[in-house]
């Protein structure tokens, strides 16, 4: 048996530089036409993990059964080599996501002008006006549709 200076300590048996580089290649080629890790498979990483957590202190198995099932799903998808389909999983995520950011980002642009004005929407058109408070009533006119309606400010 040789020291760990030698090489990696991996599962009980000492690994020399050389295998643990054959097993990495060895690694590299079956990943090879795999989808892989993408974010749509850290995403389900994290859910695992926070489902693993809520299931110890609650101490409900339907945590445990759920992030079973969908570690499964994960790895299912990152050893799969129907790469257009994962990538279309994938891609969809991404769309919700990026959607998701920028309705944040409104809502809290809109609460920081909050203060300083109002927000109406266009009877017509549902477009989104934003008038200066404290003007009394005024008329409004939409710069989509240029409908022109009467509220206070």
């Amino acid at each position: 048996m040789g020291t760990m200076d030698s090489g990696s300590y991996v599962g009980g048996t000492d690994v020399s530089k050389k295998e643990a580089t054959e097993m990495r290649e060895k690694f590299y080629q079956f990943m090879m036409g795999r989808n892989g890790v993408d974010e749509l498979a850290r995403m389900h990483s994290w859910l695992v993990l926070v489902l693993l957590i809520l299931g110890i202190f609650t101490r409900l198995g339907i945590f445990s059964v759920l992030a079973l099932v969908l570690l499964v799903y994960m790895y299912f998808r990152v050893f799969s080599r129907n790469t257009s389909k994962r990538y279309e999983e994938n891609q969809k995520y991404l769309n919700f996501k990026y959607n998701r950011t920028v309705s944040w980002n409104r809502f809290k642009k809109r609460m920081a002008q909050r203060r300083d004005y109002r927000f109406y929407k266009c009877p017509m058109c549902k477009q989104e006006v934003r008038v200066p408070k404290g003007h009394g009533k005024i008329e409004i006119t939409c710069p989509k549709c240029r409908e022109q309606f009467i509220r206070r400010s």
